[in-house]
């Protein structure tokens, strides 16, 4: 991924931009938000131009199943190549259950039935095998840091809890029990990509 930084986002940029939709996006996107680093001279990755290995078209699913992002798809990827590498960028569709709380802790176990529609599934050959070097990236230590660094900013609004710690803790929870076996996001995914074989 390209170096993630905070940024302020002024909302008058919206003046300059003649997308209507862009237009509101940037408005509804004022404050503080994340960023991704520029890359020059990168183009959107094509899956019939570029093919991954399958080591790390795996771990790409398996990661977007776990953390159930429903946007990386043949319509929008939201990858790059840059210097012949993929890059992956625009993580706004992942984790959308914190878009409603709801029955979070038994979303948390449920498997991820959109990954079927993943650009790199048919290239993910290896799901089973990265399983255990991914579990070995996605510690709770890494889950607890990463939360740590949440703005408050961003927490409770409208979420069902009275404080930012509570809220963080609701991520974490989240987060940790799709790591418990099994892991339904994986078997879905395997299932899904069986039928490219």
């Amino acid at each position: 991924m390209p170096e993630i930084v905070f940024v302020e986002l002024d909302p008058e940029l919206a003046r300059t931009e003649p997308d209507p939709e862009i237009q509101a996006l940037i408005r509804a996107s004022a404050g503080l938000n994340l960023a991704l680093d520029y890359l020059p001279g990168a183009v959107t990755f094509d899956p019939i131009a570029d093919r991954p290995e399958a080591d790390l078209a795996s771990a790409v699913v398996w990661f977007d199943a776990y953390v159930t992002n429903v946007d990386r798809t043949p319509r929008n990827t939201n990858m790059l190549v840059w210097h012949r590498r993929l890059w992956l960028i625009d993580h706004g569709a992942a984790l959308y259950f914190h878009h409603t709380w709801t029955n979070y802790r038994e979303r948390s176990r449920a498997p991820f039935p959109m990954i079927k529609d993943h650009v790199l599934l048919q290239f993910a050959s290896t799901l089973q095998e990265v399983d255990a070097t991914m579990i070995g990236r996605v510690t709770p230590d890494i889950i607890d840091s990463i939360v740590t660094l949440i703005p408050d900013a961003w927490l409770v609004g409208d979420a069902p809890f009275g404080e930012n710690s509570q809220h963080r803790d609701a991520y974490k929870e989240y987060l940790l029990r799709r790591l418990e076996l099994p892991h339904a996001f994986l078997e879905e995914a395997v299932r899904a990509q069986s039928l490219y074989v």
